[in-house]
């Protein structure tokens, strides 16, 4: 039977999937075979995995730093937003259907969550049976008084599968003992006992400034303080959902590279070599900002979990006359796989896959019309992007329910491989100054990015690696955690796990 430590937070973005992605990779230097784990996951920000599913994109960083691959069990359930009323329920890899969230969490969804759970405790029994050590994340803060009944995100699960709990909170937000005393009083007895220690996530300044509210903490609650995590500077990992809206500050910027924040706006996890580049000044800008108050030589539209609500969106505002005021200037512009039949010539959903709206006139700037399909397009792929006469290796992966027909003879822009199949993925416009593409990853490797970003105006001598990158922070986060957690202490609770 594996060791197991579940780590809940007193908020959303406490540090939850830090501190698991860092302590994976604590054991895994350690030689324990650790695999993550997170019952129920809600973020638009997701990843394919290598038995051809998709969970959260937190889980497959997690996996990551547990030197494993992605795969379905990591995350049973995860719910991506469709509407503010509306999630997509993907269980065990698979988008099942589309469920207005009173269902889900009225009397007919704990129907459903008794079947969820289910699900979630067949995946975290496959997992016992093949790893030493599960490190489990929760989701948002177990102290979710409308959210208790039917639970099997948190405290639901914890008692489920009868594992150890550590709580994380955030003191950069202020507040962190009223926190973690709050949310340990609105546990019930049997869940308090759960609770083995907590961590401070994020603290700036002396330490000892800070110990007597630490002694105190250890006397009113009975539980040790396991941690207490230093803030980060420039801790640079995949966000699970969060957008990164602050720009990095730089010096002697060559290429202004604009993303347009839509609604339902997913993975943009893509964008984070564009991010981190010292030569490219980098905004991800909301449609409600004005165009007159932003320069860019690209611009790029996103992928996004309602296409066409999200279309017409774009349309509403200011952003539709800019992009054809921007290409008039000889912009360039990227269409990332939703944002890819926005340029498009019409999006139609037969089907209610994502909305009840029907069909779309897209942008008109690409000779593609898509229709949406119920059966999600789920692959990792590897190949050559074609720009030109440059033929350079990429790859990534492929997640939509749309299917592309080109209306006219077009030049493609990556040739892909899923390992069995070869296809011809995107277009690029007649002009040269449009791309639009399903491929996510598409920057990712440091070739690619170079190329492409020459062909939007930028000719740099950097390359950027982001996988070299995602692993130096894992590596930093690990460390982090071995200087400032009690180690011994924790791995004696996971231990308490089995006995």
């Amino acid at each position: 039977m594996s060791k197991a430590l579940m780590v809940q937070g007193t908020t959303s973005d406490a540090g939850k999937s830090t501190l698991v992605a860092g302590l994976c990779r604590v054991l895994a230097r350690q030689d324990v075979k650790v695999a993550p784990f997170k019952p129920q996951n809600m973020a638009l920000n997701s990843a394919v995995t290598e038995d051809g599913g998709e969970i959260g994109r937190a889980q497959a960083l997690q996996a990551i730093a547990a030197n494993q691959s992605p795969r379905i069990d990591f995350n049973p359930i995860l719910l991506k937003p469709s509407s503010d009323k509306t999630a997509q329920v993907i269980v065990q890899g698979k988008a099942l259907t589309t469920l207005e969230a009173k269902d889900f969490w009225g009397k007919k969804g704990l129907q459903y969550k008794t079947k969820a759970m289910e699900a979630v405790l067949d995946s975290y029994g496959r997992l016992q049976q093949e790893f030493d050590a599960i490190i489990i994340e929760g989701a948002g803060s177990p102290a979710e008084i409308n959210l208790r009944e039917g639970d099997i995100a948190n405290m639901g699960f914890a008692e489920a599968a009868d594992c150890p709990v550590i709580i994380i909170a955030d003191i950069d937000k202020g507040g962190v003992f009223a926190h973690l005393v709050g949310t340990l009083e609105l546990l019930s007895e049997s869940e308090q006992a759960r609770v083995k220690g907590f961590v401070i996530n994020r603290f700036r300044g002396e330490i000892s400034l800070l110990q007597s509210g630490l002694d105190w903490l250890e006397q009113r609650t009975g539980k040790p303080v396991l941690g207490v995590l230093p803030y980060l500077d420039d801790l640079h990992l995949d966000a699970e959902d969060a957008i990164p809206l602050n720009p990095i500050a730089k010096t002697q910027t060559k290429l202004k590279v604009v993303v347009l924040v839509c609604p339902r706006i997913s993975n943009h996890t893509d964008f984070e070599p564009l991010r981190l580049h010292s030569d490219i000044e980098f905004q991800y800008v909301r449609l409600s900002d004005d165009p007159a108050n932003v320069q860019a030589d690209l611009l790029i539209l996103p992928g996004t979990k309602n296409v066409i609500e999200d279309l017409q969106a774009l349309k509403a505002s200011k952003w539709s006359e800019a992009i054809q005021k921007h290409l008039r200037y000889g912009g360039k512009v990227i269409g990332i796989c939703g944002g890819y039949q926005m340029l498009g010539e019409s999006i139609s959903d037969p089907y209610e896959v994502e909305t009840q709206k029907g069909e779309e006139n897209g942008l008109g700037y690409l000779p593609i019309v898509t229709q949406l399909q119920p059966e999600k397009h789920l692959k990792n792929v590897s190949g050559h992007l074609l720009m030109g006469d440059k033929t350079v290796e990429v790859k990534g992966y492929e997640i939509h329910c749309g299917a592309s027909s080109y209306s006219q003879n077009c030049q493609p822009v990556v040739k892909l491989s899923d390992g069995v199949n070869t296809q011809l993925d995107g277009v690029i416009s007649s002009n040269g100054q449009i791309l639009g593409t399903y491929l996510h990853g598409l920057f990712d490797q440091p070739q690619a990015l170079k190329t492409i970003i020459e062909w939007a105006g930028l000719s740099s001598n950097i390359e950027l690696d982001i996988e070299q990158i995602r692993e130096q922070q894992l590596n930093r986060i690990a460390d982090t955690i071995e200087e400032y957690c009690d180690m011994e202490k924790i791995q004696q609770v996971m231990k308490s796990s089995i006995d």
